[in-house]
């Protein structure tokens, strides 16, 4: 066989693995259960052992029955279990047609056909989606990621007797509900809770699991390499090192992006970026605090700043907090600048600049002095039931998190981008 085609080694399942794996048949101490929680750091081998579990159980039960695979999105849904499972199961004899219009999979094996549709619980919205299904189980990737009424709905469905329940996440603030209602409450809900760390998964190397190590910090460390529900608390971005991450950027950048928090009474903060070599630079900003001025400025004179700061330089786009509606239209409208609304999910947009912080890819000017200030004041709120951050010195910061979040983790480095016409 040439190495063309050869398939990769197969690595056995962990002890942990074929737990997830096992814990529904007849003859196991574990059957009993009527739901499973799989929690624990990333890649740690709980979401493929789970999804191939949970259709090997669902034929081992039923026939002409109806399940239901849920993720945050149906893209996310099918990005991480989807595309990951269908291979296998059609190694092991299963065959899978999937209905993409009605976001359907029928998988048929030994003589027995299931249905196992799709479900995207985004939003307070999303439990109308499922509403009126009947199940015999349903499988909730990313638990923690969905709202509260979507997931109740979704339980709510599986009525059918012998169904059960299965859940996996990584791990959230420790008040978070799923862990108030299901994870201190597994034993009252005859739920078996298995954790899980990144020694569970016996294909990662120990290159990979030293790389996921230096990749996170503070919380988002505890959480996601090793797997404990924690409070965010202290300093939001510890690894800031003015010694790392603070240096003039070179002469020859190649593409420019400006970000921009706008405050009337709040401070605005603009950042101007440009690239090279996969590192961006803060060039440059423009800070202006209408209370520590004595005055305010309208939306002319703050595209005037907007002006001054890019300089003669070729910009992509201006990215904008999405609230700022009068702002942005205020740029659309002199025609200059390409203007994108910012992604603006915090908790995300934290998570995001933190790897970038911990990856050297963004750098900051010597002459950006609000924002390096920021860095060393912008704090956890102390005392919270969820994850916040205090609404002070954090108008540098949300500028920068928009510039990631919208240009670099959302693919817009590459310049692809939707950019709403001028109403005339």
């Amino acid at each position: 066989m040439s190495s063309a085609t050869k398939k990769p080694a197969f690595t056995p399942f962990s002890k942990k693995q074929m737990q997830v794996l096992c814990w529904w048949l007849p003859d196991s101490h574990l059957s009993a259960y009527d739901a499973v929680i799989c929690d624990g750091a990333v890649r740690s081998g709980k979401t493929l052992c789970m999804s191939v579990s949970f259709v090997t159980w669902a034929f081992s039960a039923f026939d002409d029955s109806s399940f239901a695979l849920c993720g945050k999105t149906i893209a996310s849904l099918r990005r991480n279990v989807v595309t990951v499972i269908l291979p296998v199961l059609r190694e092991l004899g299963f065959e899978c047609n999937e209905k993409y219009s009605r976001n359907l999979i029928e998988i048929s094996y030994s003589g027995k056909t299931n249905r196992f549709y799709l479900f995207g619980g985004k939003d307070e919205g999303s439990a109308a989606l499922i509403q009126g299904m009947t199940l015999a189980g349903v499988l909730l990737d990313e638990v923690v990621l969905m709202p509260r009424s979507f997931v109740e709905q979704a339980l709510a469905r599986c009525s059918v007797e012998g169904s059960k329940l299965w859940f996996n996440c990584n791990p959230e603030h420790p008040m978070h509900w799923f862990h108030e209602e299901w994870i201190k409450k597994r034993e009252e809900k005859n739920c078996l809770y298995l954790h899980f760390t990144m020694k569970d998964n016996p294909s990662l190397t120990q290159s990979v699991i030293r790389r996921y190590e230096k990749l996170y910090s503070g919380a988002f460390y505890e959480r996601f390499v090793l797997g404990k529900w924690v409070a965010a608390q202290g300093c939001v971005y510890p690894m800031f090192s003015q010694k790392k991450h603070v240096c003039e950027p070179p002469d020859d950048l190649e593409k420019y992006y400006i970000s921009c928090d706008y405050g009337t009474v709040n401070p605005s903060s603009f950042g101007l970026w440009g690239k090279k070599d996969g590192v961006w630079y803060r060039v440059n900003e423009y800070y202006f605090d209408s209370r520590s001025e004595g005055h305010q400025k309208t939306d002319s004179e703050h595209y005037e700043a907007l002006c001054e700061l890019a300089g003669g330089r070729k910009i992509t786009a201006v990215i904008v907090d999405p609230s700022a509606a009068s702002f942005i239209e205020c740029i659309r409208r002199n025609g200059r600048f390409k203007v994108m609304p910012a992604k603006n999910d915090v908790i995300d947009g934290i998570r995001r600049v933190s790897d970038c912080l911990k990856n050297g890819s963004l750098k900051f000017a010597s002459v950006c002095k609000d924002s390096i200030r920021e860095f060393g004041l912008y704090r956890w709120e102390e005392n919270s039931a969820k994850d916040t951050v205090r609404k002070e010195n954090d108008h540098a910061m949300d500028d920068i998190r928009y510039f990631v979040s919208t240009v670099i983790d959302g693919g817009n480095d590459e310049g692809f981008f939707a950019v709403a016409a001028v109403r005339r």
